[in-house]
């Protein structure tokens, strides 16, 4: 990014929109990450389980985000694809403590990156091996190994260790995600 760039966005001249598909499974940290990502002041004090989904907008110094905050649970994973056209980047969202469902996340991310409609995009995706702070999280580098991450080779993809509580690995996120 040039220094007119940083400059504009600086001064908000030049807001670019961006589409955000949050994904993952119920109980990742989706919802909390998105609420840690909006200002301050428009935080929300109590995250309960997302039912369907619910879209939040916010800006950051050079991007306007909508972000479609999906449900994780079973019943609704369906709802995914309809977004899929709208995306124009992905957060996936894992449970870096919960092994056991690391293998339903990577059979969720292997669905999302076979469909149709994400394919033949070369659409950004940004990881979040979160809940870093629990005893039980393996690394981010594990979690990339367990999802099979070096298989994306038509896709920029990014994994960050994240404690959402904390809002720690966010910012990093965030920084990789408006560079793509």
């Amino acid at each position: 990014m040039g220094l007119l760039d940083k400059l504009s966005g600086l001064l908000g001249l030049k807001k670019k929109e961006v589409h955000v598909l949050c994904l993952g499974l119920d109980n990742s940290g989706k919802t909390t990450i998105i609420n840690k990502l909006k200002p301050s002041n428009a935080q929300t004090q109590d995250i309960v389980p997302t039912i369907g989904f619910s879209i939040e907008k916010f800006k950051t110094s050079s991007l306007a985000f909508t972000v479609f905050d999906m449900s994780g649970q079973g019943r609704y994973r369906n709802l995914w694809e309809h977004y899929y056209k709208e995306g124009q980047a992905i957060i996936f969202v894992i449970d870096s403590s919960d092994r056991l469902r690391m293998v339903v996340a990577k059979e969720e991310l292997d669905i999302l990156l076979n469909h149709p409609d994400i394919k033949h995009r070369r659409i950004p995706i940004l990881f979040f091996a979160n809940k870093m702070d629990l005893r039980d999280a393996v690394t981010s580098v594990k979690v990339s190994q367990l999802l099979s991450l070096e298989n994306i080779k038509d896709k920029p993809w990014h994994i960050c260790a994240s404690d959402a509580i904390k809002g720690e690995g966010l910012q990093e996120g965030v920084d990789w995600l408006q560079g793509h």
